[in-house]
């Protein structure tokens, strides 16, 4: 059986997925020690994020997914997240706050800004024009 390039990432996420929730329930602290170590240099993990982002959304692109479509889809994952982060999101606000008070938010956070900018524009240009 061949996969697109799509299938791939999709299968991907789900083999990810379930090692993930089976070591949740196995051995809990092994998949947080996994998890601190991903972390542990945020500058590293955020270029191998954006890399990893921007191979996905090529593929996604060349597959003929659009801007838009993939916009929509992002959407429906960022309301899983609230799903999932609601209960535990007071300490990201009061982090965010502190930065914002010490005037370091854009100054943290502008490279992250930058790319849903260029995507939310290419996405109103899609939509619009």
């Amino acid at each position: 059986m061949t996969f697109t390039s799509v299938e791939i990432i999709a299968l991907i996420l789900i083999i990810v997925a379930i090692i993930k929730m089976l070591v949740l329930v196995v051995k809990p602290m092994t998949w947080m020690k996994f998890t601190r170590w991903i972390y542990k240099k945020p500058s590293v993990t955020k270029f191998i994020g954006a890399i990893l982002a921007g191979i996905t959304l090529y593929y996604l692109i060349n597959m003929g997914i659009t801007i838009v479509q993939i916009l929509a889809i992002s959407a429906f994952i960022a309301l899983l997240f609230v799903i999932g982060l609601a209960e535990d999101v007071g300490p990201f606000i009061k982090k965010y706050e502190a930065q914002i008070r010490a005037g370091k938010l854009w100054k943290k956070h502008w490279f992250y800004t930058l790319l849903w900018l260029i995507l939310l524009a290419w996405g109103v240009k899609e939509l619009f024009f």
